[in-house]
Protein backbone atom coordinates (compact mmCIF):
# COMPACT_ATOMS: atom_id res chain seq x y z
CA UNK A 1 0.00 0.00 0.00
CA UNK A 2 1.40 3.46 -0.93
CA UNK A 3 1.59 6.12 1.80
CA UNK A 4 0.66 9.66 1.79
CA UNK A 5 1.95 12.15 -0.53
CA UNK A 6 5.31 13.82 0.39
CA UNK A 7 4.48 17.93 -0.28
CA UNK A 8 5.49 19.69 2.40
CA UNK A 9 8.63 21.84 2.59
CA UNK A 10 10.62 23.77 5.43
CA UNK A 11 8.88 26.83 4.99
CA UNK A 12 5.00 24.90 4.64
CA UNK A 13 6.42 23.03 8.13
CA UNK A 14 7.13 26.65 9.99
CA UNK A 15 4.00 28.00 9.32
CA UNK A 16 2.18 24.56 10.12
CA UNK A 17 3.79 24.45 13.58
CA UNK A 18 3.72 28.13 14.66
CA UNK A 19 0.37 28.44 14.13
CA UNK A 20 -0.74 25.20 16.00
CA UNK A 21 1.19 26.58 18.76
CA UNK A 22 -0.58 30.30 18.47
CA UNK A 23 -3.66 29.01 17.79
CA UNK A 24 -6.11 30.03 20.44
CA UNK A 25 -3.58 30.97 23.29
CA UNK A 26 -1.73 33.89 20.79
CA UNK A 27 -5.04 36.72 22.12
CA UNK A 28 -5.77 35.06 25.42
CA UNK A 29 -2.62 34.01 26.92
CA UNK A 30 -0.29 36.89 27.35
CA UNK A 31 -2.99 38.68 29.24
CA UNK A 32 -3.30 35.95 31.43
CA UNK A 33 0.53 35.65 32.08
CA UNK A 34 0.18 39.81 32.91
CA UNK A 35 -2.35 39.01 35.19
CA UNK A 36 -0.44 36.11 37.15
CA UNK A 37 2.76 38.17 37.33
CA UNK A 38 2.95 41.07 35.62
CA UNK A 39 6.28 42.40 34.36
CA UNK A 40 7.62 38.98 35.64
CA UNK A 41 5.66 37.41 32.39
CA UNK A 42 8.31 39.38 30.15
CA UNK A 43 11.41 36.89 32.10
CA UNK A 44 8.51 34.02 31.82
CA UNK A 45 8.97 33.49 28.10
CA UNK A 46 12.25 32.81 27.42
CA UNK A 47 12.51 30.50 30.48
CA UNK A 48 9.56 28.81 29.03
CA UNK A 49 11.23 28.54 26.13
CA UNK A 50 14.55 27.15 27.44
CA UNK A 51 12.57 24.52 28.86
CA UNK A 52 10.64 23.33 26.26
CA UNK A 53 13.99 23.32 24.18
CA UNK A 54 14.43 19.38 25.70
CA UNK A 55 11.27 18.10 24.89
CA UNK A 56 11.02 19.68 21.34
CA UNK A 57 14.18 18.50 20.26
CA UNK A 58 13.39 14.77 21.31
CA UNK A 59 10.02 15.30 18.80
CA UNK A 60 12.24 16.45 16.40
CA UNK A 61 15.06 13.96 16.88
CA UNK A 62 12.33 11.22 16.71
CA UNK A 63 10.63 12.60 13.94
CA UNK A 64 13.94 12.87 12.00
CA UNK A 65 14.77 9.02 12.66
CA UNK A 66 11.18 7.81 12.57
CA UNK A 67 8.82 9.85 10.41
CA UNK A 68 5.49 8.29 10.03
CA UNK A 69 1.78 9.36 10.77
CA UNK A 70 1.57 7.54 13.47
CA UNK A 71 3.43 10.43 15.51
CA UNK A 72 4.28 9.75 19.05
CA UNK A 73 2.30 6.43 19.07
CA UNK A 74 4.45 5.46 16.51
CA UNK A 75 7.28 6.13 18.50
CA UNK A 76 6.32 4.56 21.95
CA UNK A 77 4.94 0.98 20.00
CA UNK A 78 9.04 1.13 18.51
CA UNK A 79 10.48 1.47 21.96
CA UNK A 80 7.64 -0.65 23.96
CA UNK A 81 5.44 -2.36 21.81
CA UNK A 82 1.99 -2.34 19.20
CA UNK A 83 0.14 -2.80 22.54
CA UNK A 84 1.22 0.21 24.22
CA UNK A 85 1.22 2.11 20.54
CA UNK A 86 -2.58 1.43 20.45
CA UNK A 87 -3.21 3.18 23.91
CA UNK A 88 -1.26 5.78 22.93
CA UNK A 89 -3.11 6.21 20.05
CA UNK A 90 -6.34 5.95 21.64
CA UNK A 91 -5.00 8.19 24.61
CA UNK A 92 -4.48 11.03 22.27
CA UNK A 93 -7.87 9.91 20.13
CA UNK A 94 -9.63 10.62 23.38
CA UNK A 95 -9.07 14.29 23.23
CA UNK A 96 -11.52 14.81 20.38
CA UNK A 97 -14.83 14.85 22.43
CA UNK A 98 -13.87 17.24 24.56
CA UNK A 99 -10.85 19.26 22.96
CA UNK A 100 -12.21 20.20 19.54
CA UNK A 101 -15.60 21.23 20.37
CA UNK A 102 -13.59 23.52 23.20
CA UNK A 103 -11.45 24.83 20.33
CA UNK A 104 -14.60 25.68 18.26
CA UNK A 105 -16.01 27.49 20.73
CA UNK A 106 -13.27 29.89 21.11
CA UNK A 107 -12.89 30.22 17.55
CA UNK A 108 -16.41 31.04 17.07
CA UNK A 109 -16.48 33.26 19.68
CA UNK A 110 -14.29 36.00 17.32
CA UNK A 111 -17.88 35.73 15.78
CA UNK A 112 -19.83 36.63 18.52
CA UNK A 113 -17.95 39.80 19.44
CA UNK A 114 -17.81 40.95 15.90
CA UNK A 115 -21.78 40.30 14.93
CA UNK A 116 -23.28 39.30 18.34
CA UNK A 117 -24.24 35.90 17.49
CA UNK A 118 -25.42 33.53 20.22
CA UNK A 119 -26.76 29.90 20.65
CA UNK A 120 -27.83 28.66 17.44
CA UNK A 121 -26.12 30.82 15.37
CA UNK A 122 -22.76 30.10 17.29
CA UNK A 123 -23.65 26.12 16.67
CA UNK A 124 -23.90 26.82 13.03
CA UNK A 125 -20.55 28.67 12.98
CA UNK A 126 -18.82 25.79 14.46
CA UNK A 127 -20.24 22.97 12.18
CA UNK A 128 -19.42 25.69 9.32
CA UNK A 129 -16.04 25.75 10.64
CA UNK A 130 -15.77 21.62 10.69
CA UNK A 131 -17.14 21.59 6.84
CA UNK A 132 -14.39 24.25 6.00
CA UNK A 133 -11.57 21.63 7.76
CA UNK A 134 -12.98 19.11 5.66
CA UNK A 135 -12.31 20.92 2.35
CA UNK A 136 -9.17 22.33 3.17
CA UNK A 137 -8.24 18.52 4.67
CA UNK A 138 -9.50 17.10 1.16
CA UNK A 139 -6.61 19.23 -0.62
CA UNK A 140 -3.85 17.60 1.03
CA UNK A 141 -1.26 18.36 3.67
CA UNK A 142 -0.25 20.90 0.98
CA UNK A 143 -3.17 23.44 0.71
CA UNK A 144 -3.62 23.10 4.84
CA UNK A 145 0.29 24.38 4.82
CA UNK A 146 -0.65 27.33 2.57
CA UNK A 147 -3.42 28.19 4.10
CA UNK A 148 -1.45 28.55 7.54
CA UNK A 149 1.64 30.39 6.60
CA UNK A 150 -0.39 32.85 5.36
CA UNK A 151 -2.15 33.15 8.82
CA UNK A 152 1.15 33.21 10.36
CA UNK A 153 1.72 36.09 8.43
CA UNK A 154 -1.49 38.09 9.19
CA UNK A 155 -0.63 37.28 13.18
CA UNK A 156 3.01 38.62 12.46
CA UNK A 157 2.15 41.60 10.50
CA UNK A 158 -0.53 42.30 13.11
CA UNK A 159 1.38 42.46 15.99
CA UNK A 160 4.30 44.42 14.46
CA UNK A 161 1.28 46.64 12.75
CA UNK A 162 0.48 47.62 16.64
CA UNK A 163 4.06 47.95 18.16
CA UNK A 164 4.81 50.34 15.26
CA UNK A 165 1.21 52.14 15.61
CA UNK A 166 2.21 52.31 19.62
CA UNK A 167 5.59 53.79 19.31
CA UNK A 168 6.85 50.78 21.69
CA UNK A 169 10.67 51.32 21.68
CA UNK A 170 12.88 48.04 23.14
CA UNK A 171 14.92 50.39 25.49
CA UNK A 172 11.58 51.03 27.27
CA UNK A 173 10.08 47.53 27.83
CA UNK A 174 9.71 47.02 31.33
CA UNK A 175 12.52 44.02 32.19
CA UNK A 176 12.95 43.57 35.66
CA UNK A 177 16.22 43.08 36.78
CA UNK A 178 17.21 39.51 36.91
CA UNK A 179 17.53 40.29 40.97
CA UNK A 180 14.28 41.68 41.49
CA UNK A 181 12.33 38.71 39.69
CA UNK A 182 9.31 37.07 41.80
CA UNK A 183 10.21 33.74 41.54
CA UNK A 184 6.54 32.82 42.91
CA UNK A 185 4.98 34.76 39.51
CA UNK A 186 6.93 33.10 37.55
CA UNK A 187 6.35 30.20 38.32
CA UNK A 188 2.75 30.58 37.77
CA UNK A 189 3.04 31.94 35.03
CA UNK A 190 4.64 29.10 33.42
CA UNK A 191 1.64 27.04 34.70
CA UNK A 192 -0.37 29.11 32.40
CA UNK A 193 1.62 29.41 29.45
CA UNK A 194 2.81 25.87 28.69
CA UNK A 195 -0.18 24.98 27.33
CA UNK A 196 0.82 27.66 24.92
CA UNK A 197 3.65 24.74 23.37
CA UNK A 198 0.94 21.73 23.50
CA UNK A 199 0.60 21.42 19.85
CA UNK A 200 4.19 19.66 19.12
CA UNK A 201 2.64 16.16 19.40
CA UNK A 202 0.03 17.00 16.40
CA UNK A 203 3.14 18.02 14.31
CA UNK A 204 4.62 14.96 14.53
CA UNK A 205 2.07 13.14 12.76
CA UNK A 206 3.06 15.32 9.38
CA UNK A 207 6.41 14.06 9.90
CA UNK A 208 5.85 11.76 6.93
CA UNK A 209 4.33 13.75 4.29
CA UNK A 210 8.00 16.31 4.23
CA UNK A 211 9.77 16.20 1.09
CA UNK A 212 12.57 15.77 3.26
CA UNK A 213 11.88 14.75 6.65
CA UNK A 214 15.57 13.93 7.93
CA UNK A 215 16.25 17.33 7.11
CA UNK A 216 12.91 19.99 7.11
CA UNK A 217 10.96 18.26 9.81
CA UNK A 218 13.33 19.31 13.11
CA UNK A 219 14.42 22.55 11.24
CA UNK A 220 10.55 23.47 10.78
CA UNK A 221 9.93 21.97 14.60
CA UNK A 222 12.37 24.30 16.19
CA UNK A 223 12.03 27.11 13.81
CA UNK A 224 8.28 27.14 14.29
CA UNK A 225 8.83 26.70 18.08
CA UNK A 226 11.10 30.48 18.53
CA UNK A 227 8.70 32.19 15.72
CA UNK A 228 5.84 31.26 18.11
CA UNK A 229 7.70 32.33 21.61
CA UNK A 230 8.85 35.36 19.98
CA UNK A 231 5.14 36.41 19.09
CA UNK A 232 4.25 35.24 22.41
CA UNK A 233 6.54 37.42 23.70
CA UNK A 234 5.77 40.18 21.68
CA UNK A 235 2.48 40.46 22.91
CA UNK A 236 3.46 39.89 26.21
CA UNK A 237 4.85 43.73 25.96
CA UNK A 238 1.45 45.06 24.07
CA UNK A 239 -0.51 43.86 26.99
CA UNK A 240 1.31 45.51 29.42
CA UNK A 241 2.31 48.69 27.50
CA UNK A 242 -1.14 48.98 27.31
CA UNK A 243 -2.83 47.57 30.26
CA UNK A 244 -4.83 45.45 28.41
CA UNK A 245 -5.30 43.00 31.15
CA UNK A 246 -7.23 42.14 34.41
CA UNK A 247 -9.66 40.71 37.07
CA UNK A 248 -12.69 42.36 35.33
CA UNK A 249 -11.62 41.75 31.25
CA UNK A 250 -11.79 38.79 29.19
CA UNK A 251 -8.55 37.35 28.13
CA UNK A 252 -9.17 37.03 24.56
CA UNK A 253 -9.98 40.49 24.38
CA UNK A 254 -6.84 42.33 25.02
CA UNK A 255 -5.16 42.15 21.63
CA UNK A 256 -8.91 43.48 20.01
CA UNK A 257 -8.97 46.55 22.81
CA UNK A 258 -5.69 47.74 21.47
CA UNK A 259 -6.50 47.43 18.05
CA UNK A 260 -9.45 48.99 19.17
CA UNK A 261 -7.41 51.99 20.90
CA UNK A 262 -4.89 52.46 18.22
CA UNK A 263 -6.88 52.32 14.68
CA UNK A 264 -10.62 52.73 15.96
CA UNK A 265 -13.67 50.63 16.02
CA UNK A 266 -13.86 50.03 12.56
CA UNK A 267 -10.62 48.02 12.42
CA UNK A 268 -12.25 45.55 15.30
CA UNK A 269 -13.55 42.69 12.39
CA UNK A 270 -9.41 42.57 11.23
CA UNK A 271 -8.42 41.61 14.66
CA UNK A 272 -11.56 39.29 15.08
CA UNK A 273 -10.77 37.56 11.50
CA UNK A 274 -7.46 37.51 12.45
CA UNK A 275 -8.18 35.80 15.47
CA UNK A 276 -10.99 33.68 14.01
CA UNK A 277 -8.10 32.21 11.54
CA UNK A 278 -5.61 31.60 14.57
CA UNK A 279 -7.99 29.24 16.24
CA UNK A 280 -8.64 27.86 13.11
CA UNK A 281 -5.32 26.95 12.07
CA UNK A 282 -4.70 25.28 15.31
CA UNK A 283 -7.99 23.13 14.95
CA UNK A 284 -6.65 21.99 11.26
CA UNK A 285 -3.77 20.73 12.46
CA UNK A 286 -5.19 18.84 15.08
CA UNK A 287 -8.22 17.50 12.94
CA UNK A 288 -5.93 16.51 10.32
CA UNK A 289 -3.28 14.94 12.38
CA UNK A 290 -6.41 12.46 14.11
CA UNK A 291 -6.77 11.63 10.63
CA UNK A 292 -3.69 10.30 9.63
CA UNK A 293 -3.39 8.97 13.35
CA UNK A 294 -6.70 6.97 12.80
CA UNK A 295 -5.67 6.51 9.09
CA UNK A 296 -2.28 4.77 10.48
CA UNK A 297 -3.93 2.29 13.09
CA UNK A 298 -6.02 0.99 10.56
CA UNK A 299 -3.34 -0.18 8.77
CA UNK A 300 -3.43 -3.86 10.61
CA UNK A 301 -6.51 -4.38 9.12
CA UNK A 302 -6.24 -3.34 5.26
CA UNK A 303 -9.97 -4.08 4.78
CA UNK A 304 -10.77 -1.65 6.69
CA UNK A 305 -12.56 1.72 5.25
CA UNK A 306 -10.01 3.68 8.23
CA UNK A 307 -7.53 2.33 6.13
CA UNK A 308 -7.67 3.56 2.74
CA UNK A 309 -6.20 6.26 1.00
CA UNK A 310 -7.72 8.61 -2.05
CA UNK A 311 -6.45 9.12 -5.35
CA UNK A 312 -4.24 12.00 -4.20
CA UNK A 313 -2.85 9.76 -1.27
CA UNK A 314 -5.17 11.51 1.09
CA UNK A 315 -6.71 9.36 4.54
CA UNK A 316 -10.37 11.14 3.29
CA UNK A 317 -12.28 7.85 4.65
CA UNK A 318 -10.44 8.83 8.26
CA UNK A 319 -10.43 12.70 8.38
CA UNK A 320 -14.94 11.81 7.41
CA UNK A 321 -14.18 9.75 10.70
CA UNK A 322 -12.77 12.03 13.01
CA UNK A 323 -14.81 15.08 11.97
CA UNK A 324 -17.86 12.78 12.00
CA UNK A 325 -16.81 12.50 15.82
CA UNK A 326 -16.42 16.30 16.33
CA UNK A 327 -20.13 17.06 14.88
CA UNK A 328 -21.70 14.83 17.32
CA UNK A 329 -19.69 16.21 19.83
CA UNK A 330 -20.33 19.34 19.34
CA UNK A 331 -24.06 18.57 18.76
CA UNK A 332 -23.77 16.73 22.33
CA UNK A 333 -22.27 19.38 24.47
CA UNK A 334 -24.75 22.17 22.70
CA UNK A 335 -28.08 20.37 23.59
CA UNK A 336 -26.44 19.14 27.70
CA UNK A 337 -25.19 22.45 27.62
CA UNK A 338 -21.80 21.34 29.07
CA UNK A 339 -18.76 23.70 30.23
CA UNK A 340 -16.50 23.28 28.34
CA UNK A 341 -13.96 25.03 30.88
CA UNK A 342 -13.90 22.46 33.08
CA UNK A 343 -13.67 19.87 30.53
CA UNK A 344 -10.57 20.97 28.97
CA UNK A 345 -9.04 20.72 32.04
CA UNK A 346 -8.91 17.60 32.15
CA UNK A 347 -7.51 16.83 28.17
CA UNK A 348 -4.88 19.02 29.14
CA UNK A 349 -3.48 16.06 31.93
CA UNK A 350 -3.71 13.83 28.62
CA UNK A 351 -1.61 16.55 26.80
CA UNK A 352 1.20 15.92 29.26
CA UNK A 353 0.73 12.14 29.45
CA UNK A 354 1.48 11.95 25.38
CA UNK A 355 4.75 14.02 26.09
CA UNK A 356 5.94 11.93 28.71
CA UNK A 357 5.33 8.76 26.98
CA UNK A 358 7.42 10.37 23.63
CA UNK A 359 10.16 10.81 26.42
CA UNK A 360 10.16 7.93 27.56
CA UNK A 361 10.47 6.60 23.98
CA UNK A 362 13.19 8.89 23.57
CA UNK A 363 15.40 7.59 26.63
CA UNK A 364 14.52 3.92 24.94
CA UNK A 365 15.58 4.97 21.40
CA UNK A 366 18.02 7.34 21.16
CA UNK A 367 21.48 7.76 22.33
CA UNK A 368 23.75 9.92 24.12
CA UNK A 369 23.40 13.82 24.67
CA UNK A 370 19.59 12.95 23.05
CA UNK A 371 18.81 10.67 25.66
CA UNK A 372 19.73 12.94 28.06
CA UNK A 373 17.70 15.28 26.68
CA UNK A 374 14.73 12.83 26.88
CA UNK A 375 15.79 12.28 30.39
CA UNK A 376 15.36 15.76 31.14
CA UNK A 377 11.97 16.13 29.33
CA UNK A 378 10.31 13.30 31.13
CA UNK A 379 11.50 15.23 34.15
CA UNK A 380 9.81 18.31 32.77
CA UNK A 381 6.43 16.19 32.34
CA UNK A 382 6.61 15.08 35.77
CA UNK A 383 6.59 18.32 36.90
CA UNK A 384 3.78 19.35 34.97
CA UNK A 385 1.87 16.55 36.25
CA UNK A 386 2.12 18.00 39.57
CA UNK A 387 1.58 21.01 38.58
CA UNK A 388 -1.70 20.17 37.33
CA UNK A 389 -2.46 18.20 40.66
CA UNK A 390 -5.14 16.25 41.35
CA UNK A 391 -7.21 16.59 38.11
CA UNK A 392 -4.13 14.68 36.31
CA UNK A 393 -5.56 11.26 37.71
CA UNK A 394 -7.98 11.71 34.63
CA UNK A 395 -4.72 11.04 32.27
CA UNK A 396 -4.11 8.33 34.57
CA UNK A 397 -6.93 6.77 34.68
CA UNK A 398 -7.32 7.36 31.38
CA UNK A 399 -4.02 5.52 30.36
CA UNK A 400 -4.53 2.53 32.88
CA UNK A 401 -8.18 1.63 31.57
CA UNK A 402 -7.06 2.20 27.52
CA UNK A 403 -4.51 -0.65 28.71
CA UNK A 404 -6.59 -2.91 30.85
CA UNK A 405 -9.79 -2.71 28.76
CA UNK A 406 -8.87 -2.16 24.96
CA UNK A 407 -9.62 -5.33 22.96
CA UNK A 408 -6.28 -7.18 22.02
CA UNK A 409 -5.86 -7.56 18.22
CA UNK A 410 -5.58 -10.69 16.51
CA UNK A 411 -3.03 -11.83 14.99
CA UNK A 412 -2.53 -10.30 11.34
Amino acid sequence: MSGLKQELGLAQGVGLLSTSLLGTGVFAVPALAALVAGDNSLWAWPVLIVLVFPVAIVFAILGRHFPSAGGVAHFVGMAFGPRLERVTGWLFLSVIPVGLPAALHIATGFGQALFGWHDAQLLLAELGTLAIVWWVGSRGASSSANLQTLVAVLIVALIAAIWWAGEINVSAIPFPAVTDIDHSQLFAALSVMFWCFVGLEAFAHLASEFKQPERDFPRALMIGLLLAGTVYWACTVLVLHFTAYGADMAAAASLPAIVVQLFGVKALWIACVIGYLACFASLNIYIQSFARLVWSQALYKPDSRLSRLSKRQLPLNALNAVLGCCVLSTLAIYWLDINLDALIVYANGIFIMIYLLCMLAGCRLLKGRYKALAVIGGVLCLLLLAMVGWKSLYAIVMLAGLWWFLPKRSAV
